[in-house]
């Protein structure tokens, strides 16, 4: 009385955004028993692969009676999207400043040195499918035993934050469909971090950010860093090590929260930590130059794409830059500076009562100027800012089409010469809620130089002192 696996996931890395699609079978049970339901038993795990035959990583057990085809049928996108969200804060063991995080509490993620794992972002994923029925009695037949049988273990899923456009293609091979994340493993020069942004961006020199990339094996050994003046010529070079001292483990040894990397390697990263980069930055020569991001495995082959981090010169018309980082189409982060012109515009609403005039509740009465008439109870305030983005290109413009879909968006303060502890929690990351509600791809062809408006609104209130 064996269950059957009928249909399954194609792949084994699943963005839990998209429909996660199980089908079993047992025919003899249910032909030949009654009140027959199959049986789901989810188990989950947040550091490495659950073993189906205990308990500990069960999240759910769930039951489907048989459809009119005898199959027993299941959608577990509602079960396992809640296990895994955004990683915001860097994992224990990364560092910020060259200070080692002693917990995952401590520092915003975009801030790290070198390597963060995740917290968050993945997830391990086995299901155990049983069939249940009742045994009944030939003599009593309205009476029997509750019978489970046919115990069956899925294969073993990774989870990621991630969901799934209508245009992406899925892979279907027989009844078993998915989309297939090859291209973002690091095994070949094609091969891409995790995340759609252009391979060309722009930065500003004290502005934070990472990159994030899957590791499901021990392809990567090490991340280069290439240091290009206004020229184009090489003026330094660095390997970063997977290693454990940098952030990352020396072996990946199946451990789910080093199979999802963070490398912060955006100009203010950098010069947290790196000497030779800060070389750079004190004598001017990084000033207009690049930044060159590639993967490595131990051959040494590359297998990553090549990423470039154009460096902005300074600007001499006095705008504001305003960095905003929201999570991108696969649970991670991308980046964008605003560099031209804002605006920053409050709104107030607040309470208001009728205050008597005079001192009433004193020996004498005297009339205060000060008392009397509409007073605000309490006022909040809330900001808003209109930024621009310079002149952008048709992959940038397509880009920022995840930016308006993003549930999670933020503006990121700059690097500042101190070390701070505490402060750097509530210091260097706002929330913000993206108030631009339409967006129009545009296109060289139909708009010729393309740049685009978006508006924020700051996600917390200022609550003022009640009277």
């Amino acid at each position: 009385m064996a269950t059957l696996i009928a249909q399954h996931p194609l792949y084994s890395q699943l963005p839990v955004g998209q429909d996660v699609i199980f089908t079993v079978s047992n025919p003899s049970v249910v032909s030949g028993f009654t009140n027959v339901k199959f049986v789901a038993e989810v188990h989950i795990s947040p550091d490495f692969a659950p073993n189906p035959s205990t308990t500990t990583d069960i999240v759910g057990t769930f039951k489907t009676t048989p459809n009119n085809a005898g199959v027993g049928m299941f959608n577990f996108r509602p079960i396992i999207e809640s296990f895994v969200n955004a990683d915001n804060l860097a994992r224990k063991g990364s560092a910020y400043k060259t200070v080692v995080n002693t917990s995952d509490t401590n520092v915003p993620l975009h801030l790290i040195d070198k390597y963060s794992g995740n917290v968050n972002s993945m997830r391990y994923l086995v299901i155990q499918f049983k069939v249940e029925y009742i045994d009944n009695d030939p003599n009593s037949p309205t009476f029997g035993d509750l019978v489970t049988t046919g115990a069956v273990n899925s294969e073993l899923y990774q989870l990621f934050n991630g969901y799934l456009k209508y245009t992406d293609v899925l892979d279907l091979v027989g009844v078993n469909f998915g989309y297939n994340l090859s291209n973002f493993n690091l095994s070949s020069t094609s091969d891409s971090f995790l995340s759609n942004t252009p391979s060309t961006q722009y930065a500003n020199l004290d502005d934070y950010g990472t990159l994030s990339l899957l590791a499901p094996n021990d392809n990567l050994s090490y991340i280069r860093l290439q240091y290009k003046d206004s020229t184009g010529t090489q003026i330094g070079t660095e390997n970063v090590d997977r290693k454990t001292i940098n952030g990352a483990y020396n072996s990946y040894n199946g451990y789910i929260g080093m199979n999802l990397l963070y490398f912060g390697c955006f100009p203010a990263n950098l010069q947290n930590w790196s000497t030779i980069f800060q070389a750079l930055v004190t004598a001017g020569t990084i000033q207009g130059g690049s930044i060159i991001i590639q993967a490595f495995d131990d051959n040494p082959n590359r297998i990553s794409t090549q990423y470039t981090i154009n460096l902005n010169c300074p600007t001499s018309k006095g705008f504001e830059p305003i960095r905003l980082t929201w999570m991108n189409q696969w649970g991670t982060w991308d980046y964008y500076t605003f560099k031209m012109k804002s605006t920053k515009a409050i709104s107030t609403k607040g309470s208001t009562y009728q205050q008597l005039e005079g001192s009433w509740n004193e020996r004498t009465y005297r009339l205060d100027s000060f008392k009397g008439g509409k007073k605000a109870f309490r006022v909040n305030a809330t900001e808003k800012i209109t930024m621009n983005t310079d002149f952008v290109n048709e992959s940038e413009s397509e880009w920022f089409e995840e930016l308006i879909n993003s549930p999670e968006v933020y503006i990121l303060k700059g690097y500042e010469d101190v070390v701070e502890t505490s402060s750097a929690l509530n210091q260097y990351v706002t929330p913000v809620r993206l108030t631009t509600s339409n967006y129009t791809k545009k296109t060289v062809a139909n708009d010729k130089l393309m740049q685009y408006t978006f508006e924020v609104e700051k996600s917390k209130t200022l609550r003022t002192q009640s009277i």
